[in-house]
């Protein structure tokens, strides 16, 4: 009977055995695709790749925890705010270039910001202006000096309070003439606006304070010649649309030492509304005077 060579198959018996075990041929493949994969991967960084791979995949499905995810989520966050506080500023210089009076500047400039435009737009603003009225901001002596001198390259609004402040700079942004516009006196420009296809029913501020034109006419003829051009601060301003002015409604409202007044006119085609604003003690004095004449005709209508 033939004796069967025992073989651990754990342990090597001999050293000629453990170098047949270790220069087999499963070995050697199994060391070349190690090595294969390691020098691949120092070479392509392709695990490092395929793990990024795939948690870009599933980063909607994860939750977000941690301190990386809340900084990343305030980053988005103060992205998406100085977006819109770019969108903001970008729609207020625009409407800014395309406004037509002071007022309208001040309406465009949101807090704690500024807008600028070309000289030579505010020289075409101011010579809309009442030349009182302009002479008070700056005189037009000064604009034309600077003007002239060349010099000036750009002006800045900044929103003080309820008013504006104007700077006047060159080239090198030095301030060449600070100018102040106060509340008082923007209201009180007279430059008028107008409500297309409107009536001084739908406007809240005339409630309870519409007259027809004959009456507020009258009254304003009792009135002295002074008085009377500072409750219409710019009558060639409603000489510049068709039609008879048929109503006039007076606002209640103080806009600092101004009142508002709307005309309402109507003609074969349309109805407008042209609102201004007039010095408030001369509009009480007018209203003393409507509501007056109105409380005796009641008295007589009641006899």
């Amino acid at each position: 009977m033939d004796k069967t060579k025992n073989y651990n198959w754990s342990e090597p018996g001999d050293l000629n055995e453990w170098f047949k075990r270790v220069f087999a041929i499963r070995p050697l493949l199994v060391c070349l695709i190690f090595l294969a994969l390691v020098i691949s991967e120092l070479r392509f960084d392709w695990v490092e790749r395929t793990m990024g791979a795939f948690l870009v995949a599933t980063n909607s499905r994860r939750p977000e925890t941690g301190t990386i995810w809340e900084t990343g989520r305030q980053t988005r966050q103060a992205r998406k705010s100085l977006d819109q506080i770019v969108s903001d500023r970008q729609t207020s210089q625009q409407e800014t270039r395309q406004a037509e009076s002071f007022k309208e500047i001040a309406a465009t400039i949101l807090p704690d910001q500024w807008v600028m435009i070309s000289p030579d737009q505010f020289r075409r603003l101011y010579l809309k202006l009442n030349p009182k009225t302009a002479a008070k901001i700056i005189s037009s002596f000064d604009l034309v000096q600077l003007i002239n001198r060349e010099h000036w390259d750009r002006t800045y609004f900044e929103k003080d309070g309820d008013g504006l402040t104007i700077y006047l700079l060159d080239t090198e942004n030095r301030v060449l003439q600070q100018l102040t516009i106060p509340p008082g006196l923007l209201y009180g420009m007279g430059e008028s606006q107008v409500e297309m296809d409107q009536s001084l029913n739908d406007m809240l501020q005339f409630d309870n304070r519409i007259y027809p034109a004959d009456r507020f006419f009258q009254a304003l003829d009792r009135l002295g010649e002074t008085v009377r051009k500072d409750v219409i601060l710019q009558p060639d301003q409603l000489l510049r649309y068709p039609g008879r002015i048929n109503r006039v409604g007076i606002s209640g409202q103080d806009l600092s030492g101004f009142m508002e007044l709307g005309f309402e006119i109507e003609s074969a085609t349309q109805r407008i509304v042209i609102l201004m604003n007039g010095h408030k003690n001369a509009v009480l004095q007018l209203r003393s005077k409507l509501d007056g004449r109105s409380l005796i005709r009641h008295r007589n209508e009641g006899r």
